[in-house]
């Protein structure tokens, strides 16, 4: 397992925009599915977006679609979630996670086997 760490989260008003990295020093992160979940306080953990290890493939939740934006930078070896139009309901600590099984894309929770401590996004009225 790798250890991933979570980066550019923030108090910002709604409409504003935040980039959200993930990244890793102990391996190359395109051996990794990557996802971003989210976790607001006494709900669920709940899937936001996953891109695949080379990256043409990507899926987003559909609360999130048109506003969110997953992408790699494999020359930084980190893992973006840009967020655009942001809404209060986007309040939640976001973590990142790995998976090295085989497949492209993965919105269940448990396909991922490595997890970052995750970073605060609150989004004020």
């Amino acid at each position: 397992q790798v250890e991933l760490v979570e980066s550019g989260g923030g108090l910002v008003q709604a409409g504003a925009s935040l980039r959200l990295s993930c990244h890793t020093s102990e391996a190359s992160l395109r051996s990794y599915v990557v996802g971003w979940f989210r976790q607001a306080p006494g709900k669920e953990r709940e899937f936001v977006a996953s891109i695949s290890r080379a990256g043409g493939s990507t899926s987003h939740a559909d609360s999130v679609r048109g506003r969110f934006t997953i992408s790699r930078d494999t020359a930084a070896n980190k893992v973006y979630l840009q967020m655009n139009s942001l809404r209060e309901e986007d309040t939640a600590v976001y973590l990142c996670a790995a998976s090295d099984r085989s497949g492209s894309t993965f919105t269940n929770p448990t396909k991922y086997d490595t997890w970052g401590q995750g970073t605060q996004v609150t989004v004020s009225s």
